[in-house]
């Protein structure tokens, strides 16, 4: 891991760098000189870049027009996370990935952090049932999946969305289900399942945290955000119905290839606009978006539940939905692609469209908005980003998981201190395996990746949110 600017990165000032490559395609670095570069993402970057001749094949008029990192960049599994893609006349399903419409969403309490300490007990079982031990109770019919997965959230309510104006998107209208038929029919009739609702893994959670410091008043106030205030910060997406739409997606883009050309030797295989079979992975893909936000929505809810049942009844204000990877095309023929990076556009109401940032587990989270930099493509970072591989990380130190575990509550499906668990060593040397994966050393220090999205004029600062436990699949 460096901490200055790796040889083949040019850097252009305290916030920019650039990435020279054969194929003149302006790559852009969003990070100050304190944020670490991870080299393998760089080279999967260049790899990456390799698409450019792969769209000449298939158009003259399909090219990639510009690449922006975010400051949590890092390696991913072809694609680095935290990178934007502009395309023209085609588009690349690889540079979204599998879990399609991954995101974040915030809501703020009308509990205070005081009334709240004193009940984390308490929070901790309750949480634990709700997402653990079979309490989400969500039941849904036919009608209503089939709702969610064509309309998105219109979809399971028969009014207006409430908080509309407070959602990237309400939905991404799709003319049928056919993919997912399975899912939606379940068990006939009012039924649950295993799916919605969940968390996820990885670095998926749901964070129960208070403001500690505002930097923005005015933008705070109109968000609803005081010093003390408790707010939810769910992290998902669209789970198995996200991979069931990504592999449609690049099976059809291999099977649209042409025949008798190679196929791509960095994998990556774009799709035409004009190409056929592009309507079913549109489809599919809106099918997968809408499921994401309903899952969030339903997991904020779960927090909402865990919170009145320990502590007392409350309000509930949406502050902020908003995606991760997703696709956003223009009218001029191109696409915004999106990997693990989030919008940082402007917003009807004149404050800016919130940007969520959180840090590793245990460490202060962000709330900015978005300054619409063109620069960027309007994008800014979804969160710290790792600065260690999950099985570098997993080696980590069991002294320093200790001194985290003493300090910070994790909710997660095991109980460690439940004596009927606390001496199986094969179980509880899993679980901390899992926990060090995404353990505060995983991670890149916050701080200077807000600093980085302030100083270049991305995003500015609204909230500081810390804290009071996570709940983890």
């Amino acid at each position: 891991m460096l901490k200055r600017t790796d040889p083949r990165l040019v850097r252009l000032d305290e916030s920019w760098t650039t990435l020279p490559n054969s194929y003149d395609i302006p790559v852009e670095i969003c990070a100050g000189p304190d944020v670490p570069l991870e080299p393998a993402a760089l080279d999967e970057l260049l790899t990456v870049l390799e698409t450019q001749r792969s769209l000449q094949t298939l158009s003259p008029d399909a090219r990639i027009e510009q690449v922006v990192c975010t400051p949590d960049f890092h390696k991913g599994a072809g694609i680095p996370i935290g990178t934007v893609i502009k395309t023209t006349a085609a588009l690349v399903p690889h540079a979204v990935g599998n879990d399609i419409n991954c995101g974040m969403r915030v809501e703020a309490t009308s509990l205070t952090v005081d009334e709240v300490r004193p009940r984390l007990d308490e929070l901790e079982r309750r949480l634990r049932h709700l997402f653990f031990e079979g309490g989400r109770h969500i039941g849904l019919t036919p009608a209503q999946r089939e709702g969610l997965l064509r309309e998105g959230l219109p979809g399971l309510f028969d009014d207006d969305v409430r908080d509309a104006g407070r959602l990237h998107a309400t939905g991404f209208p799709a003319a049928h289900a056919d993919e997912f038929r399975d899912w939606v029919q379940s068990g006939g009739g009012t039924s649950y399942d295993s799916i919605i609702g969940s968390v996820g893994g990885g670095n998926h959670f749901a964070e129960l945290q208070y403001v500690a410091a505002v930097h923005d008043g005015p933008t705070a106030y109109a968000w609803g955000l005081t010093p003390g205030r408790v707010v939810t910060m769910v992290h998902s997406g669209s789970l198995s119905l996200g991979h069931q739409a990504g592999a449609t997606g690049r099976d059809l883009a291999r099977k649209s290839w042409p025949a008798g050309v190679a196929l791509p030797a960095n994998g990556i295989v774009p799709m035409l606009f004009k190409d056929k079979s592009l309507h079913r992975y549109r489809t599919s893909f809106a099918n997968a978006a809408n499921f994401a936000l309903g899952n969030r929505f339903f997991l904020s809810r779960m927090m909402r539940d865990g919170l009145t049942a320990a502590v007392g009844e409350l309000e509930a204000r949406l502050v902020y939905d908003a995606p991760h990877n997703l696709m956003w095309f223009g009218d001029d023929d191109t696409v915004v692609h999106r990997k693990g990076a989030t919008p940082a556009g402007l917003s009807a109401d004149g404050w800016g469209e919130p940007v969520i940032v959180p840090g590793s587990m245990g460490a202060p989270s962000y709330l900015l908005r978005g300054l619409a930099n063109e620069r960027s493509l309007t994008s800014a970072c979804h969160g710290a980003g790792r600065s260690v591989p999950r099985g570098a990380a997993a080696r980590g130190s069991d002294a320093e998981l200790d001194a985290f575990l003493r300090d910070f509550r994790v909710v997660t499906p095991l109980n460690h201190r439940d004596p009927a668990v606390s001496t199986r060593r094969d179980i509880i040397g899993a679980w901390r395996r899992d926990l060090k994966q995404e353990a505060p050393w995983a991670y890149k220090e916050v701080r200077p990746v807000v600093d980085s999205l302030s100083t270049a004029g991305v995003a500015e600062p609204v909230v500081e949110l810390r804290p009071l436990l996570t709940v983890k699949g």
